[in-house]
């Protein structure tokens, strides 16, 4: 559950004082922060307390933000709050109370509970000595009606009772309730005589009501049904209880009672994680307390016209509507956007382009016929840039195409939607390192930034002449993939210092381009050998830890890497003196190596692949597997003794036997 707005310039102030001060010695409240949701929270104040004065202030926040905190603003006026204060040992205890005569939450409503809070304010505890503010504490307050705060909630739990000792129901053909079931003898609501019926033809087995049967190798059954003379030495004998269906279904655990389905309330208000920064995948929010929305496509191929923006995640997406109810929306035009830094607003840059052909966008055109000449400008085009460093959005930069169409016009329009975020020191996005996109020619090819984990391969085509010099077709080549990569350094993470080359910068691998092969005489034209036609961009990459529960990656090592082609001029049915076209492409591998390198295969692994288990249903190697020390079931002591026991048995057996019997009769 996100913090609530306001808190965004105080409380990363307060968090940077809460770590230094006590390393200076000072007065600091642990914690610095409380997020509160009762009647009552607490805090120590710890340092030097002598001489000090504890006071409590109502703060007002102003367009989303608070005031910067200072001990002259503070007030003994804050209404519904107590102020209390405990000595202990070399610390205060301080406890900030919600008095006791406050029904501001109280409901007498039986409803669900309430979607909004009752009650939203931000409270200061200012720790100052001779008016000389020392520590801060910040209290942001958020009760809902119908909490503990208005009545101790009583909740209703059910016992399911755990499966592994009651193996089914007692009767699993008892499927209608109220009712008698044919042929499920077992149903407590049939009659005597509704049973009779269809006695004879009752649903056997676990669903018919048999959910304990008895096993096959039980010395009971095996007596019953006359097994060979040897069965009482292997049969079992076993509680009828301990059934072969236990274990079969979910262990059996408490659950909380349900409200109706009419009751159930799913919370839709944005949840601000920018406070503290934002992650990958958290929505980029507004000064408003809303989300950042732009039309999307959803893994169903519809789209959405009010989809969240993900920090660090680039879209490309088209949306047709209907001209006819096309509606312009305000989108980023009039927003403010939260920087993720203390108390940072970003306000977009926008720029406006006319569309060159507005036919391109509208399909199945039809225009009314009418006197009035009236235009409309349509939105076809939105282009996003986001700017970042780190987990904040230092800049946004926003292109908008528009079309002039009759105001009248009929028909279906595409729009194309774009986001891409780009590091604050990069160039413009066309000079971004990377691959060529698509399969046009090389030099009107854009490029598109590799992204973190994701393999891509692309490339473009140049022109060559029959009487092409390969020197130069391998220069201009090779010139053309090392423009690809022009950084000599990559982050190990993504928050290296670019002014320290030491910290987490990792230089790239440069494999030496190709040398000069053996070219043909100048008198064959069309042919040329080892030119480069694709660059290897091979990127290691493991986890490095965990943050929250998030998997951390980090780079372990890039490389880059030339591959060759022997090059010949394609003819038809005669060679023309016309361009051809040789390809040349990029391709980007992310490699993960593991954490702990896997054990290397045995050359009997190898070679006899029907011994492994993990092959093939039968393990010969597991044969002996209880006296093995992978065997964790038993101590060893005793799978050895238990081991030996059998090996009598079986001696004792084979002496007994009629073979032996024989001999000693002979």
């Amino acid at each position: 559950m996100g913090l609530p707005p306001p808190a965004p310039l105080l409380l990363r102030l307060l968090l940077l004082l809460g770590f230094l001060r006590p390393l200076w010695g000072n007065l600091v409240f642990i914690p610095a922060f409380i997020r509160m949701t009762g009647p009552v929270v607490s805090a120590s104040l710890v340092g030097g307390t002598e001489d000090v004065t504890v006071s409590l202030a109502l703060l007002q926040d102003k367009e989303g933000l608070l005031p910067v905190p200072a001990c002259g603003l503070l007030t003994n006026e804050t209404g519904d709050w107590s102020l209390t204060v405990t000595p202990t040992v070399n610390a205060l205890d301080v406890t900030v109370r919600l008095k006791r005569g406050q029904q501001r939450c109280s409901s007498n409503e039986t409803d669900s509970f309430s979607e909004s809070p009752c009650m939203v304010q931000t409270l200061l505890v200012s720790a100052s000595r001779n008016s000389s503010c020392l520590a801060h504490l910040l209290i942001q307050v958020e009760i809902y009606a119908n909490s503990s705060l208005a009545h101790n909630a009583s909740e209703n739990v059910t016992v399911i009772p755990n499966q592994v000792y009651q193996p089914l129901g007692p009767c699993p053909c008892n499927l209608t309730a109220g009712a008698c079931d044919i042929r499920c003898c077992c149903d407590q609501e049939c009659s005597s005589a509704l049973t009779a019926l269809f006695r004879e033809a009752c649903f056997t087995g676990a669903f018919g009501g048999d959910v304990s049967p008895e096993s096959e190798h039980q010395c009971s059954v095996q007596r019953r049904r006359g097994g060979p003379g040897w069965s009482p030495l292997l049969c079992v004998q076993s509680s009828p209880a301990n059934s072969p269906f236990l274990g079969y279904f979910y262990h059996g655990s408490v659950s909380a009672a349900r409200r109706g389905s009419f009751e159930v309330h799913l919370r839709t208000d944005p949840r601000d994680f920018s406070d503290f920064g934002y992650r990958q995948g958290d929505a980029v929010m507004t000064a408003a307390r809303a989300y950042l929305t732009i039309p999307q496509v959803s893994l169903a191929g519809q789209c959405m016209q009010n989809a969240p923006v993900a920090f660090l995640q680039n879209f490309d997406v088209r949306c047709t509507t209907n001209l006819e109810v096309y509606q312009e929306q305000d989108g980023i035009i009039n927003a403010k956007i939260k920087s993720g830094a203390v108390g940072g607003i970003v306000t977009p840059k926008v720029i406006y382009e006319e569309a060159a052909d507005p036919d391109k966008y509208i399909t199945r055109t039809e225009t009314l016929l009418s006197n009035e000449s009236a235009s409309r400008n349509v939105i076809v085009e939105e282009h996003y840039i986001f700017r970042w460093n780190n987990n904040t959005i230092s800049e946004i930069n926003v292109k908008i195409i528009r079309a002039e169409i009759n105001a009248h016009q009929k028909g279906i329009m595409t729009q194309r939607f774009t986001v891409k975020f780009l590091s604050y020191n990069s160039g413009d996005e066309k000079e971004f390192s990377g691959n060529p996109a698509g399969r046009g020619l090389c030099t009107s090819a854009t490029f598109k930034p590799i992204l973190f984990g994701e393999n891509a391969l692309s490339g473009c085509l140049l022109e060559v002449g029959i009487h092409e010099n390969c020197t130069r077709l391998r220069d201009n080549a090779v010139e053309l993939l090392d423009s690809l990569i022009r950084a000599t350094h990559v982050a190990t993470r993504g928050n290296s210092d670019y002014n320290d080359p030491s910290d987490g910068w990792l230089e790239i691998i440069r494999a030496d381009a190709p040398g000069r092969g053996a070219d043909p005489p100048d008198s064959v034209s069309g042919i040329c050998v080892d030119i480069p036609a694709r660059l290897h961009i091979r990127i290691l990459i493991s986890d490095a830890g965990a943050v929250e529960g998030i998997t951390q990656q980090e780079i372990l090592g890039v490389e880059t890497r030339f591959s060759t082609v022997n090059w010949q001029f394609q003819c038809g049915l005669t060679c023309e003196d016309k361009a051809d076209l040789f390809p040349v492409s990029a391709s980007v591998q992310f490699i993960k190596i593991p954490a702990q390198l896997p054990r290397p295969l045995t050359r009997f692994q190898i070679n006899f692949t029907e011994y492994d288990c993990n092959r093939n249903d039968v393990c010969w190697p597991q044969l002996l597997y209880p006296l093995t020390q992978y065997y964790q079931g038993e101590p060893y002591c005793q799978c050895v003794a238990k081991g030996l026991l059998l090996v009598s048995f079986f001696m004792l057996a084979v002496f007994l036997s009629n073979p032996w019997a024989r001999m000693c009769k002979a």
